[in-house]
C-alpha cells in the first residue's frame, strides 16, 4: 500500500466546550485552543478533531446542526476560528472538523421551510411518510427513545429521525440536498479545514421501514460522489467516517484507495466488547482472550488493504482507563501508560481523546434553561 502523510500523524479530539476558556465565561472556546496549541505540538499531536462547532442549539453536543455556515457563538467567531486555523499551519497541525450529514437540527431553516409546506423544495430535503396522527407508519425505535417517526400537523405527515426528535434525518436521495452539502464542505476546505470526521454517515440509507440500511451499497455511491465533489480533490485531506455496524470487509471497501470513498473508518466493535450504548451503558464481562482476538481481527484484516484507526474511546464511551485498566491509585497512571503503549504499537492512526466532557460523566452544575424550558448543564448542554 502507498504511504499516506496521515499514516504517522496522531489525532488529538477536542471538544471546545470543556477545553480551555480564554474570557472566563466557564465554556471552552476557539482562543483557549490557540493557547494549548504549543503544548499540543509538543505532545506530539498532528492533527485536532474539532467536535461540532457549527451553530446549534445543543441539544445533542453540538450534533444538531440549525447552520452549516456559522460558528458557536460560545466558541468565539469565524475570525477566531481562522486565527486557529493559521496558527495550526504554522505548527503543521491539521484542524478536522466534525461533519453532521445524516440529519439537521429541527431548528435549521431548511427543516422550518420543510414543516410548512409540502410543496417547499426544502420539504424533500427531509423524509416523510403518511400516516395519521393516532396511526405512525412502521419503524423501529430511535436512538435516544421513542419512535422514529415524529407527527407535524401542518403537513399531515410523519418525519423521520433516527436520533433525537431534534434532529430530522436529511434526504439523500435528492440530488439537491446533496449539492448543498458538498457546496457547504467545499466553503470549510477553502477555511484551511484539511480534514472531515463523517459522524454517522453509514445512517444515509434508508431501508423504507422506519430504519437505516448500514449495509446498503448505495452509502458507498454517495460517498464516491462526494469524494469526487469535495475533499477528492485534493490531497490533503483526511477523511474518517462513523461507521459504527462495519465489518472488516465493509472497513477494506470504504479506506480502499481505489474505491475514492475514505481515508479510514471508525468501527464499533472494540467499543461493544465490554458493554452496550444506548442512552445509558451497560457494562458487560469479556476476557483478555477475546480483546486479543479482536486486534488480531482488524490488523491483519486490513493489513494489505486499507487502513485502521486506533482509538480506546472517544466523546461517546466511558473513560479508557475506567474501562480497560484500573482507574484507582496506586494503578491509573500505570493503567493509563500500559493502554497508551499497546494503541500506539499498533498500525493505524491514532485518535487520543483525553480531556473534555463524554455521555456518562457527571454534569457539575445546571444553571440555565434550554429551548423547551428544562434545565440543562450550562457546561455541556444536556439536561
Amino acid at each position: 500500500m502507498k504511504r499516506e502523510w496521515w499514516h504517522s500523524l496522531t489525532v488529538y479530539q477536542i471538544y471546545t466546550r470543556s477545553f480551555c476558556d480564554s474570557n472566563g465565561d466557564g465554556i471552552g472556546d476557539f482562543g483557549g485552543i490557540l493557547q494549548k496549541l504549543d503544548y499540543l505540538q509538543e505532545l506530539g499531536v498532528g492533527a485536532i478533531w474539532l467536535s461540532p462547532f457549527n451553530d446549534s442549539p445543543n441539544y445533542d453536543n453540538g450534533y444538531d446542526v440549525s447552520d452549516y455556515y456559522k460558528v458557536m457563538e460560545e466558541a468565539g467567531t469565524m475570525e477566531e476560528l481562522e486565527e486557529l486555523i493559521a496558527a495550526c499551519e504554522k505548527r503543521e497541525i491539521v484542524v478536522m472538523m466534525d461533519l453532521v450529514l445524516n440529519h439537521s437540527s429541527h431548528l435549521h431553516p431548511w427543516f422550518l421551510e420543510a414543516r410548512k409546506d409540502r410543496n417547499s423544495k426544502y420539504h424533500d430535503f427531509y423524509i416523510w411518510k403518511e400516516g395519521t396522527k393516532e396511526q405512525p407508519p412502521e419503524g423501529g425505535g430511535a436512538f435516544f427513545g421513542g419512535s422514529t417517526w415524529e407527527w407535524v400537523p401542518e403537513v399531515q405527515e410523519y418525519y423521520y429521525h433516527s436520533f433525537s426528535v431534534m434532529q430530522p434525518d436529511l434526504n439523500w436521495k435528492n440530488p439537491s440536498l446533496r449539492k448543498e452539502l458538498y457546496r457547504m464542505i467545499q466553503f470549510w476546505m477553502d477555511k484551511g479545514i484539511r480534514g472531515f470526521r463523517l459522524d454517522a454517515i453509514d445512517n444515509i440509507v434508508k431501508d423504507g421501514h422506519g430504519g437505516n440500511d448500514t449495509h446498503s451499497e448505495q452509502i458507498h455511491t454517495y460517498l464516491m460522489e462526494m469524494n469526487q465533489n469535495t475533499y477528492g480533490k485534493s490531497e490533503q485531506i483526511l477523511t474518517v467516517g462513523e461507521t459504527g455496524g462495519a465489518t472488516v470487509e465493509m472497513a477494506q471497501q470504504y479506506s480502499d484507495p481505489e474505491s475514492q470513498e475514505l481515508s479510514m473508518i471508525f468501527q464499533f466493535e472494540l467499543m461493544g466488547i465490554d458493554g452496550i450504548r444506548s442512552g445509558n451503558w451497560d457494562p458487560k464481562p469479556y476476557t483478555l482472550p477475546q480483546l486479543k482476538q479482536l486486534f488480531e481481527k482488524w490488523q491483519t484484516g486490513l493489513e494489505e488493504k486499507g487502513w485502521n484507526s486506533l482509538f480506546w474511546g472517544n466523546h461517546d464511551f466511558p473513560r479508557v482507563v475506567s474501562r480497560f485498566g484500573n482507574d484507582r491509585e496506586p494503578y491509573r497512571e500505570k493503567s493509563a501508560k500500559m493502554l497508551a503503549v499497546l494503541l500506539h504499537g499498533m498500525k493505524g492512526t491514532p485518535y487520543i481523546y483525553q480531556g473534555g466532557r463524554n455521555r456518562y460523566d457527571k454534569c457539575v452544575r445546571a444553571s440555565d434553561r434550554g429551548l423547551s424550558g428544562y434545565r440543562v448543564c450550562k457546561f455541556c448542554r444536556r439536561p
